[in-house]
């Protein structure tokens, strides 16, 4: 794996030392990043399940301002910190939890946590992706006003047009994977 774009181009990142993990494939990064690029300059971008991290360091190579990063592994969140140091990130521009998503949205909503602009979630295809959806739809405080949500999925799974006042816009399938785009009505 490594970063496609940005100020962090071509870093080599470590993978997953498992096969139970399923890092987002590099030209699947491309194409969610081709699609958000009008967008992500200077946003807070919420990586959920995030594994190796890829996705949130692709965010921040390509502009974000900050990102956070969420994963119910301790390995995985070690291995996140090992990314983000191999490419130079800054630390006063992520934060790493170890939580289970649907937790950690419950915590923030509970701490009045700033919002993110971008969320991306990427849990095992096997998960049940409803009760993050709708914590998501349910708590507008979670989302900032013009925020988008991708949800990565197996490309047979399917997913609500629509959750509480989120609305699916756009997807994108991709060999096996799918991309759904959700935002506020």
């Amino acid at each position: 794996m490594r970063v496609i774009g940005g100020i962090y181009r071509g870093r080599r990142l470590k993978s997953p030392p498992s096969l139970r993990a399923r890092p987002t494939s590099d030209r699947l990064r491309e194409t969610l990043f081709n699609v958000l690029a009008p967008r992500i300059e200077g946003v807070r971008f919420l990586d959920l399940c995030a594994g190796s991290g890829a996705v949130g360091i692709e965010a921040l190579s390509r502009g974000a301002a900050f990102a956070t990063f969420v994963d119910r592994s301790r390995r995985m969140c070690a291995l996140i910190e090992t990314n983000l140091d191999l490419c130079g990130v800054p630390e006063d521009e992520t934060e790493v939890f170890m939580s289970e998503a649907a937790e950690f949205l419950r915590r923030a909503v509970a701490n009045g946590y700033r919002c993110w602009d971008v969320i991306f979630f990427d849990p095992p295809y096997a998960d049940d992706y409803l009760p993050v959806l709708n914590l998501l739809g349910e708590h507008e405080s979670l989302l900032c006003a013009d925020g988008v949500i991708i949800v990565e999925h197996h490309h047979k799974k399917s997913l609500p047009d629509a959750v509480g006042t989120l609305r699916r816009w756009r997807l994108l399938r991709q060999g096996d994977a799918a991309l759904s785009f959700y935002q506020r009505d």
